[in-house]
């Protein structure tokens, strides 16, 4: 049996995956959050990955490896299910369920986040290396989910009245982004700051340039694209940010001062199925916030 025919999906669910890894912990706790404040499901999920599928530097296939892992994986959820609870008690009431799927870890979680509401995911796992970079299954779900993906960083947790920092450039991911940014901040009860940055190779080298004119342009774009989502959301005060500058320096510069950062999966630039933008990654891989994704949805 697959682990998607294992899975009895439940639409609308917040996933987030557990390996019991202090950064999956961070995700679990945010994740928990996160759900009491939509009002959904939070599903614990541990992939447990078949001998065959186990690397040289694992413990080897041995007799009685595998009921090992899978005691070991009831200890990650039952730990994981303490932390959900904790985490969300102070936002409010949460259904919460753990499961253990048998696969790869990737695939695995990448086909449960075709009905999801959203998947959670800490920035590396138990095997990831170094600070700066995305561990391999978050970095797959960034690049392949099917719904948002929200990436989880370790340290301490921003202030609770900080501001939703959105993206905008104009593109479909982008107004995407911008509808799931507009609710996060209007659950939260706080400000949302709207970044349209926007630069060209070269420009500021030419002698004499006036860039007036599309800095006006640029204000208006930001405009047009805020325009119905304030309207839809009175409670929420905007912060509109309009800079001369790449998007990803000034998104991560933003990102300081925020408890959330949403961005699109690709923008201008994208295309398509085409793997996650550059602003995007460097955001994700640099930003000490939670960062979430929101990507195209695929024909």
């Amino acid at each position: 049996m697959s682990a998607v025919e294992q899975h009895q999906r439940t639409p609308r669910r917040v996933i987030v995956g557990v390996d019991g890894s202090q950064s999956s912990k961070a995700a679990i706790a945010w994740a928990a959050r996160e759900a009491a404040l939509h009002t959904v499901p939070l599903t614990l999920v541990h992939v447990l990955q078949p001998p065959a599928m186990i690397g040289w530097t694992d413990p080897l296939a041995l007799p009685g490896y595998a009921q090992w892992q899978e005691t070991r994986g009831l200890d990650v959820l039952q730990e994981a299910t303490q932390v959900a609870e904790a985490a969300a008690a102070d936002v409010g009431r949460v259904d919460i369920d753990s499961e253990t799927l048998t696969g790869p870890a990737i695939p695995t979680l990448i086909d449960l986040t075709e009905d999801a509401h959203l998947m959670v995911v800490g920035c590396r796992g138990l095997k990831a290396i170094g600070r700066t970079l995305l561990g391999s299954v978050s970095s797959a779900l960034v690049h392949h989910a099917q719904c948002p993906v929200a990436v989880i960083h370790e340290g301490e947790s921003p202030a609770a009245t900080a501001p939703v920092v959105v993206g905008i450039d104009g593109s479909s991911v982008s107004e995407k982004a911008v509808a799931v940014a507009f609710d996060e901040a209007s659950r939260r009860g706080v400000d949302l700051v709207a970044v349209h940055a926007w630069s060209d190779p070269g420009v500021l080298d030419f002698p004499g340039f006036d860039f007036a004119p599309f800095q006006q342009a640029a204000h208006e774009v930001l405009a047009e694209r805020l325009a119905g989502w304030q309207e839809r959301y009175p409670d929420v005060q905007v912060e509109r940010v309009v800079a001369f500058d790449r998007p990803a320096p000034q998104l991560l510069l933003q990102s300081q001062r925020a408890q959330l950062v949403v961005v699109g999966s690709h923008g201008r630039g994208g295309f398509a199925g085409m793997l996650l933008g550059s602003v995007s990654t460097a955001v994700v891989n640099s930003a000490k916030v939670p960062v979430m994704v929101v990507r195209q949805a695929q024909p």
